[in-house]
């Protein structure tokens, strides 16, 4: 990687790591492709893969690298590991909820959270909601915490009015 970033996010798919990069850097503005290195016949005993198929794609969303990597069908994502994307305005959460959720796993939103469809997991989160749910008056907090386990999609306007009473 070309950046100072020391810890980089290794994301395994079986085959559509290209596929699921050009996904993700087209819906991240400030994305791009780093580089993308490909299987030889060097291993093929071990990877199994053609030579010439793509191996790893390098790769940034709003400056963030990451790595892809055709690894087989051996592992699925899951829950476990989410990635957050802190939104400013009730537009950013309906654009990235809108194209992140696009194709994806429908059951599996709840809270901001959402399955795309490679099985990744996001959360959709409006910046005022860490404010709301640290506040130190637990009955603002709780009527955030009862408004949100209602949404799919969080929904700006809703919390406020929650918070607010």
């Amino acid at each position: 990687m070309s950046n100072t970033q020391k810890i980089t996010p290794c994301l395994w798919f079986d085959n559509q790591a290209e596929e699921a990069v050009e996904f993700y850097t087209g819906i991240f503005r400030n994305s791009r492709i780093l580089n993308i290195s490909r299987y030889g016949e060097a291993g093929r005993e071990v990877h199994g893969r053609p030579a010439g198929s793509v191996m790893t794609v390098e790769f940034e969303l709003d400056g963030q690298a990451f790595t892809a990597l055709n690894g087989g069908p051996i592992f699925k994502f899951n829950e476990a590991v989410s990635f957050q994307v802190d939104c400013e305005t009730k537009e950013e959460v309906d654009y990235y909820w809108e194209r992140l959720s696009a194709g994806g796993d429908e059951k599996a939103q709840q809270c901001g959270w959402l399955k795309d469809k490679y099985g990744a997991s996001w959360q959709i989160i409006p910046s005022v909601l860490a404010k709301m749910m640290s506040d130190p008056d637990p009955e603002k907090s709780g009527r955030v915490m009862e408004a949100i386990l209602r949404m799919k999609k969080i929904d700006v306007d809703e919390l406020v009015r929650a918070y607010a009473g």
